[in-house]
């Protein structure tokens, strides 16, 4: 209490900061964001936003789970080691194994743009370590318009969605809803997931166990249902209140992968923001946030036949309650944001048989952890004529409490911040330089996570992780190209790695994860070639490389986990007229052989496909988009399998490795109005 108070009193005094003649505020887009533009209408093909992203940017790689709801890395880290947060709302999931990662709580039907933030250069949200994803949804506009989507695909898919906006000079509201869902697709090798486990229990692999019961072998991979309302009012010329609230309820999503499927996930997340502008010397625009976001996901081995005659449910549930208040006033040349950030998440778990719980003894997974976070922030936007200076600070608190007794409460304090300077020479070229340090807390997970047997796989004693960080590159627009290039250096101390030596012969883990110092580095350079006025072209590649400053206890290699290899993409398109556009992308990867094998990770071949596109935009409103991705039905993975996650283990101390779709077709037909 006494810290709260503290800082309360801190950010008062840093509000009454002293009296000056103020300028009106200016936005700019912070140096080294990538952005990515019109989701809504660009990624049609499914409403997994993960697999969206892995298309658009050669910084994220795809974490492949199943048919939707699929986890991304960001410059090789992920996990609590990347934010997420959904119109400024922190949103986490609650299975420990990632079946419901935070970017699957939102679809790209609904999705504006994203902002992808790599680096330790955001003092504004918890845990941002390594990048931060910020998703902007769909806005409410004045005139009364809609938009509904219909599309199909290979594999059974289908999709509906719809969206309706209007209101008044004041008032504006929107709705939007959609239904979607998709048979088990089939990789290159013509294997679903049935068949992808067959094949493992083939070569002797992987238990029969763990295949599909015959009455449950060909059921859908998911079905998924969403709801998002938005009311936005203009109060006053200066003043908009932000209401919106979005559900998400996905049943029976199959995980071929792991040894659980989830028999549904159901999120909620209410939004409510609040802006005044010009309110007087100290404040040229204030901001407030409240929100609320929950989480319900019970995973099961009731299709599998291990759960034939007795299948066990892991039923979780997390809750995040949070806050932010910040300030933001011109000082001269100087731009001023100061402000308050809270949240408090909850996260509760068990264990059931045939949907009784087990013994108390064994029944707890998490039991009830509350993570509760008071930061205060600062930040200053300094302007020199063509050279500019962005500065951070942000002091977090940090209380980590278990319902469990005999569980150890943790505290963490930290002071991050970070220099970025920007030198604008010309309206044609930036160069930026930042260096930044940051951290992220240990998880409910880490810390405390009970397995089955009553094993203590979390390590209750595990410190935060810091991250030391440098960033440099350019911007660069030529009369008929652009030019983005970064290099970045990482110093992780105290990164929170997961032991396969302390997996006992049972396959029960007992304290798994502990801290180790670390570096990664790499570069990503993308752009765009405008040949003529009807074809142009864009690329992007992304490099990364990590290696542990010391094996693990126990261990000989120093290779890190989760650093994919060298990624490309690159695009041709052509603009036949203004009615009708061709599309061919190519997603390359080179092998992936810097690996922790000894945490699970194996050796992955390069893989390259195509994907083909053609829009046709009719009058009166439609818009028909045809496409066929993997055009040569390849057969490959994207997907490492790094112990952290419990999946269906092979012989040699592997992991099953799950293939990525085949040739895939699809159409959807869009109308405006």
């Amino acid at each position: 209490m006494k810290r709260v108070i503290t800082l309360s009193l801190m950010c008062t005094v840093g509000l009454m900061a002293v009296q000056v003649e103020l300028e009106p505020i200016t936005v700019e887009a912070q140096a080294g964001t990538e952005l990515i533009k019109d989701v809504s209408g660009e990624d049609i093909k499914s409403a997994d936003l993960g697999e969206a992203l892995f298309r658009q940017s050669p910084s994220v790689s795809l974490i492949r789970r199943s048919g939707i709801a699929n986890d991304i890395r960001v410059r090789g880290q992920k996990k609590d080691n990347i934010s997420v947060t959904i119109d400024g709302a922190k949103v986490h999931g609650a299975c420990p194994n990632r079946m419901d990662p935070p970017i699957s709580h939102i679809l790209t039907n609904n999705v504006d743009y994203i902002e992808i933030n790599e680096g330790p250069f955001n003092v504004e949200d918890f845990g941002v370590l390594s990048a931060d994803i910020k998703v902007h949804t769909i806005k409410p506009e004045k005139e009364v318009s809609g938009e509904i989507n219909l599309g199909i695909g290979s594999f059974g898919y289908k999709k509906a969605a719809l969206n309706v906006s209007g209101g008044t000079d004041t008032v504006r509201f929107l709705l939007s809803t959609s239904t979607e869902s998709g048979e088990q697709y089939k990789d290159g090798n013509g294997d679903d997931f049935a068949g992808q486990i067959d094949r493992n229990i083939k070569a002797g692999l992987v238990s029969p166990l763990a295949q599909y019961q015959d009455k449950y072998r060909n059921l859908d991979a998911f079905s998924k249902k969403t709801l998002m309302a938005k009311m936005f009012w203009d109060i006053t010329d200066t003043q908009e209140l932000k209401l919106s609230y979005t559900a998400n309820r996905s049943d029976d999503i199959l995980y071929p992968s792991s040894k659980m499927d989830a028999l549904y996930d159901d999120s909620d997340i209410y939004n409510i923001e609040y802006t005044a502008k010009d309110l007087g010397t100290y404040s040229k625009e204030l901001y407030i946030q409240a929100y609320q976001s929950e989480v319900e996901h019970p995973m099961s081995t009731k299709y599998r036949k291990m759960g034939a005659a007795a299948y066990v449910t892991h039923a979780l549930t997390t809750k995040t309650q949070g806050g932010k208040v910040k300030n933001s006033f011109n000082m001269g040349n100087h731009t001023l944001t100061m402000g308050m950030d809270y949240s408090l998440r909850n996260w509760d778990g068990g264990y059931f048989k045939n949907d009784n719980p087990l013994p108390p003894a064994k029944f707890h997974s998490i039991w009830d952890v509350d993570t509760r976070n008071t930061a205060l922030f600062l930040e200053d936007t300094i302007h020199m004529g063509k050279l500019s200076f962005d500065f951070g600070l942000r002091y977090d608190t940090t209380d980590i409490d278990s319902a469990n007794p005999k569980q150890q409460s943790n505290s963490y304090d930290e002071l991050n911040g970070y220099v970025l300077a920007n030198y604008q020479t010309d309206s044609a070229t930036k160069y930026f330089v930042g260096i930044g340090k940051s951290s992220r807390v240990p998880d409910a997970k880490e810390l405390y996570w009970i397995g089955m047997m009553g094993n203590p796989v979390g390590t209750p004693d595990l410190d935060n992780t810091v991250n030391y960080e440098f960033d440099m590159g350019v911007d660069k627009n030529y009369e008929n190209s652009s030019l983005k290039a970064k290099v970045f250096y990482s110093k992780l101390q105290d990164y929170i790695a997961f032991n396969a030596n302390r997996v006992n012969m049972m396959g029960a883990a007992t304290n798994a994860y502990e801290n180790v110092d670390a570096t990664v580095y790499g570069f990503d350079v993308s752009g765009m070639y405008v040949a003529t006025e009807s074809l142009y072209f864009e690329y992007g590649l992304a490099y990364q490389r990590g290696t542990k400053d010391k094996p693990l206890t126990g261990q000989m290699g120093t290779d890190m986990p989760d650093i994919p290899p060298f990624k490309v993409n690159a695009a041709v398109n052509y603009d036949y007229d203004e009615s009708l556009q061709f599309e061919a992308e190519v997603i390359a990867a080179d092998t992936w052989d810097d690996i922790d094998d000894e945490n699970g990770e194996q050796k992955i071949d390069a893989y390259a496909v195509l994907n083909l596109r053609a829009t046709k935009r009719f009058t009166k409103g439609f818009e028909l988009t045809v496409g066929i991705d993997n055009l040569f039905d390849s057969t490959y993975a994207v997907s490492n399998t790094y112990k952290d996650l419990i999946l269906l283990a092979t012989a040699g101390n592997n992991v099953m490795l799950m293939n990525e779709p085949g040739r895939y077709m699809y159409a959807n037909l869009k109308y405006s109005s």
